[in-house]
């Protein structure tokens, strides 16, 4: 079993930066998919990037490319998720999840993943 928090979201402007953490407690992320997901009102839930097993690759959605960083450190069990130059779309709440035996062509795939966080709310005022 893999327990997982996210923490850092809050609230920003347009243009401003914050940065998730997803913190890992039961067992060590290991050669794991670690994967950022998020989930607007009204709306389905969506992936937003990856860190393929373990590192092997990085994977963002298009609409993050180039704003978005996800990053480890296996030292404090956790990974992260850099949000730099936010829009209002991206207003969402935001899940980390761990995917034990993911394929490449399944990474985005929310149904793929075994565990996730409880979420945290990501707001970005126009």
């Amino acid at each position: 079993q893999v327990q997982l928090v996210e923490s850092g979201g809050g609230s920003v402007q347009a243009g401003g930066s914050l940065r998730l953490s997803c913190a890992a407690s039961g067992r060590t992320f290991g050669r794991n998919t670690v994967g950022w997901f998020r989930q607007a009102p009204g709306k389905e839930r969506e992936y937003v990037a990856a860190l393929f097993r373990g590192g092997i690759n990085t994977y963002y959605t298009d609409s993050v490319k180039g704003r978005f960083t996800i990053s480890r450190d296996n030292a404090k069990n956790a990974v992260y998720l850099q949000m730099n130059s936010l829009k209002p779309e991206d207003t969402a709440v935001y899940y980390c999840a761990v995917g034990e035996r993911l394929i490449m062509s399944s990474v985005t795939r929310a149904d793929s993943y075994d565990y996730w966080g409880q979420g945290t709310q990501v707001t970005v005022s126009s």
